[in-house]
Order: structure tokens, then sequence, then C-alpha cells
């Protein structure tokens, strides 16, 4: 697996602030990188490689699979097996870029970006893509249905999106508001 010498791994204490949100992780945080420092880490191990490929090894297979196992023929309203498939595609997608780049060299605002990114992929599948599984579904009551579940999930995404930004109290373990962390302490 290590292809390439990584950059000497940090440990917990020494690793960026905004990074230090698990303290039973002790060893394995990458330096501060650039970009492609970051595609480089994809090549030796450390502590968020297991998130990378755990989610990127999926995403590469619903890429290849997904469109060729949707029913495109028989697809009434198009857009719904469009929304779908981004939807299916948008947890991988926002993992493996926030696990890949946390430790990019923009620091704490890139992180929250990053976490954001992932927060809306996990929004998209539940709203987005939970309609057209249902509409598909041999025990669904009426396709008609799934337009109206797919429209009303689209507004709650983008409400989600705005109120689960990591500044403002995304309930994440790092985050702190107040001088409390998320769970009240």
């Amino acid at each position: 697996m290590a292809f390439l010498n990584g950059p000497r791994l940090l440990d917990w204490a020494n690793s960026p602030p905004h990074l230090q949100f698990n303290k039973y992780v002790l060893t394995g945080y990458r330096p501060i990188s650039s970009v492609q420092d970051c595609i480089r880490s994809l090549f030796y191990l450390h502590n968020e490689i297991g998130n990378i490929y755990t989610h990127g090894i999926p995403l590469l297979c619903f890429l290849v699979l997904l469109p060729l196992n949707i029913p495109w023929s028989q697809i009434s309203v198009t857009w719904l097996g469009v929304v779908h498939f981004l939807a299916c595609l948008s947890p991988q997608l926002g993992s493996v870029l926030y696990h890949l780049f946390m430790n990019h060299e923009g620091g704490e605002p890139v992180y929250h970006t990053l976490l954001t990114l992932d927060m809306c992929g996990i929004c998209m599948i539940n709203t987005l893509g939970s309609p057209a599984t249902r509409a598909g579904s041999p025990c669904s009551r009426a396709s008609g249905l799934a337009s109206k579940p797919a429209s009303s999930g689209a507004l709650q995404l983008g409400r989600a999106c705005c109120r689960l930004r990591p500044r403002q109290g995304l309930p994440h373990p790092g985050n702190r508001r107040g001088g409390r962390d998320w769970r009240g302490r």
C-alpha cells in the first residue's frame, strides 16, 4: 500500500487544532498539506486512509454500475432518475473530499466547508434518493407520488444545508459554542 514515502505523521497533540476532535485517535495525522500532497496521501498509510477508500471504492462502483441499472426506458420522469443518481453519489463524494482534504493548508475554513459538503451529501441521499427508491418499489401505491416528495425533498435539502453549517452549531465533537461542545458540556 505504501507506494510513496509520505511525510512524517503527527500525533494527536501535534496535529492542527481543528483536527483534534477525536482524542482516541492518537497517531497517524497528516501534516498541513497542499492539494497535491493531499492527493499523494492516497498512497501511504495514515489515520484517514480507511475512510477515504471505504467511500471512494463505492463511489467508483456507483459511477459505473448505477447508470447501467437504472431502467431509463421505463422512467416517465427523466429528471427523477438523474436526481436519484446524483443523490446516490453525493454521500460518497462528499465523504471522500472531506477525508482527503481535511488537512489542507487552507486550515479551519476549508475544513468546515468540506464538513458542510459531507453533511449535505448525507442530506441529499436522505431527501432526494429516497423518493425514487420509494416510487420504484413494488410496494409503492402510486407512481405519481414520486415527484411530490422529490420536490419537497429539494426544499428540505436547501433548508438543511443552510441550518447545518458547521460554524453555526453542527453537532460535531470539535465544534464549540460559548465554551460548550455540542453535548452541552
